[in-house]
């Protein structure tokens, strides 16, 4: 029996996106045989290994007891970046006489507007995780809540399924944390955000990290008082002074109030108040708000799968896989944000077709071979890829970091854009060991330096390459000038100096 799911506000978008990705009507399959491949989750992992192992020809049976899509389509990336479109728009519009442009009267929001676009964007982009495309696939698709039985079984709606490898991929929830008073008083996490249609006059944020930063500046930028709390010093898991200083400038400059490395002592409720007691600075402090937003990081969905009856071993971190991602169960595999760190849908995407190679077709791929970007999509973006100096260093390595400021790019003055590239280099050589960009297209740039880390190439190519000009992308070669001019010891440029007076 397929459960009835409802999406607040159940408008005749969410009715959509619910038809797609979990439709009450939905007749379960009756097992028929052993299947090649169980796959436990429809989140992006689960949906990625199902699709590539039907292609292959394999027999898959996919189960998912929620929503179809996961937290990316539902409550993660697909929502939060219509939103964050929106709130740049709000930013764009309010910069522009800084560009000689004058829009008059100040800017307002129409926040049910913005939530109701989020909403309609996100039915239209659920046809690509609809029920109906896996069963027209081929795939035997059960919607529902199931367990193992066995090494090699899984039950759903009293049936009883047989597989030869399965993996799972049941991806990861809004961690919890022990504030004192935070249950009672209620408070809403990155899923309960997306389906708000009353924007919050007073909104607390609690943990600075990706989620926390991103909808702390787009909730400033659509009217709300926003103050973010964290006990680290860190903000978008930047730890780079340079690249925090101008990110929280930005963020402040938007209304956003940061109370970094506080300390939370409790939560009440009085009357319709929220109300926040904390430490910070040395000194005690009271604010009131109307909504908590809970950003304090990700929990992986282990519980109620029946592991132990596949022998399969795990903690409160998730699956106990190898670097094959393989669990203690042979037969049965661990991806996505259940079994690795790197919690992101584009590593969720690339761990699942790891599984595919290593449980078909004696693949060796690893985990820790990966090179891993990642973005923050605050407004300038934070984008990473590799190692952070200092973990490298902590590795026993040492560093040399070259860097350009992208203001001193033509188009990054044009623009009137901050922001900077930094990489990481092994010391004596070219070899790239990490990089850091922060700037408005962060995102986009990133990916050069990920391609030339996968090619096993240095900082020599990226010199050589031929950017268009202009762009701000250009600071990725001028970094990588920075690294070419210094082979141009004092040594060698007295014997170029000499060479070219003997060619006269």
């Amino acid at each position: 029996m397929v459960t009835e799911i409802k999406v607040p506000p159940f408008d005749e978008y969410n009715e959509v996106l619910v038809k797609n990705a979990h439709p009450p009507d939905w007749q379960n399959p009756m097992p028929n045989g052993r299947y090649n491949l169980l796959v436990i989750g429809g989140g992006s992992a689960g949906l990625v290994a199902a699709v590539g192992a039907r292609g292959l020809g394999a027999k898959v049976a996919l189960v998912e007891k929620h929503l179809l899509g996961g937290d990316c389509l539902n409550a993660g990336c697909v929502p939060s970046k219509t939103v964050l479109r929106s709130a740049k728009a709000v930013g764009d519009i309010r910069r522009a006489a800084e560009l000689g442009v004058h829009v008059g009267d100040a800017v307002t929001v129409d926040f049910p507007a913005v939530m109701q676009r989020m909403r309609q964007i996100r039915s239209e982009i659920s046809y690509h995780d609809a029920a109906t495309r896996f069963r027209d696939l081929g795939i035997d698709l059960y919607l529902g809540d199931g367990q193992f039985t066995g090494k090699n079984s899984f039950a759903v709606d009293g049936r009883i399924i047989q597989f030869s490898k399965a993996v799972i991929a049941t991806g990861s929830r809004a961690a919890a944390i022990p504030i004192p008073g935070l249950a009672e008083t209620g408070y809403i996490t990155n899923e309960g955000v997306f389906e708000l249609t009353k924007l919050p006059r007073r909104l607390a944020i609690i943990g600075a990290g990706p989620i926390g930063a991103e909808m702390a500046q787009a909730f400033a930028r659509f009217g709300s008082q926003v103050s973010v709390f964290d006990l680290a010093p860190t903000i978008g898991g930047l730890r780079d002074p340079e690249g925090i200083a101008l990110v929280r400038t930005a963020l402040e400059a938007d209304g956003v109030q940061f109370f970094l490395e506080s300390k939370t002592g409790k939560i009440e409720k009085v009357g319709d108040e929220k109300i926040i007691h904390f430490e910070y600075d040395g000194d005690a402090h009271t604010l009131a708000f109307d909504e908590i937003l809970l950003a304090a990081g990700r929990q992986p969905n282990v519980a109620g799968l029946g592991l132990e009856a596949a022998q399969i071993k795990y903690s409160k971190k998730g699956l106990d896989v190898n670097d094959r991602l393989q669990t203690t169960n042979p037969d049965v595999f661990g991806a996505g944000d259940v079994a690795i760190p790197a919690m992101f849908t584009h590593t969720a995407d690339a761990t699942a077709r790891m599984v595919l190679q290593n449980a078909f077709f004696f693949g060796r791929k690893k985990y820790s071979d990966l090179i891993i970007p990642w973005t923050v999509y605050t407004d300038p973006e934070i984008a990473h890829v590799g190692l952070f100096d200092y973990e490298a260093e902590a590795q026993g390595m040492v560093v040399d970091t070259f860097s350009h400021k992208i203001q001193e790019t033509d188009r990054g003055r044009a623009d009137g854009d901050d922001g900077f590239v930094k990489i990481y280099v092994k010391k004596g050589s070219d070899k790239i060991l990490g990089a850091t960009i922060v700037s408005r297209h962060a995102g986009e740039m990133i990916s050069e330096i990920t391609t030339a880390m996968m090619a096993g190439q240095g900082l020599s190519l990226l010199s050589q390459t031929i950017h268009p000009y202009p762009t701000q992308a250009e600071a990725i070669k001028k970094t990588a000038d920075s690294w070419n001019r210094t082979r141009l010891t004092p040594f060698v440029a007295n014997l170029f100096e000499k060479w070219l007076a003997w060619r006269r």
